[in-house]
């Protein structure tokens, strides 16, 4: 499924001659990874920073320090500060970024499943929480099976699973707002 919508990414990108970076936390560069895989790729991915410590998400990414003391990492702030940064540093169309807690415990208050993707572009920034409502709505739109993805409560705000599933629906999610984004 991510390679599906990461394949329409670098088509969709590539033929408006438009690029993008991503800051990813709890996704270590899977996001940059998965597009990468996808044979012309180097005509719209720009670069990334991997932000995993919440002091990057400051020194790299150029979230302000106020934001992380007030809001902490894992916050739709702190999402659209890392987008803005990442977009700003790359020079490129589009800034995506991830944060959120991939489990398998809490993390600071914030529940396993918690995430916030951010898409930075020409038309502004939209940071919201991830939710499975969304995974099954893309899912359905590309034709997907719901068999390849554990599906939790389609109502519930975060995702749900294992580490790994729960770090492949927030890549999942973050190509699905970057494609609605570019329009």
């Amino acid at each position: 499924m991510a390679r599906l919508l990461a394949a329409r990414v670098v088509d969709v990108l590539g033929e408006r001659s438009e690029t993008v970076a991503f800051c990813e936390s709890l996704t270590a560069g899977l996001a940059s990874a998965t597009l990468a895989d996808i044979p012309g790729a180097s005509r719209v991915l720009k670069g990334g920073f991997v932000t995993y410590a919440t002091e990057s998400k400051a020194s790299v990414a150029g979230v302000p320090a106020d934001v992380l003391a007030t809001e902490g990492p894992v916050a739709a702030s702190t999402a659209e500060a890392m987008a803005g940064g990442v977009r700003e540093a790359f020079g490129s169309t589009f800034g995506v970024s991830l944060t959120g807690v991939a489990g398998p415990e809490p993390q600071d208050g914030h529940p396993v499943g918690e995430v916030f993707v951010a898409v930075s572009g020409p038309r502004g920034c939209v940071a919201k929480p991830a939710s499975m409502g969304e995974i099954v709505e893309v899912l359905g739109s590309v034709g997907g099976s719901f068999s390849q993805i554990k599906i939790g409560s389609e109502d519930t705000v975060g995702l749900s699973g294992s580490r790994a599933e729960i770090r492949l629906q927030s890549v999942i999610v973050a190509y699905s707002r970057l494609l609605q984004a570019v329009g």
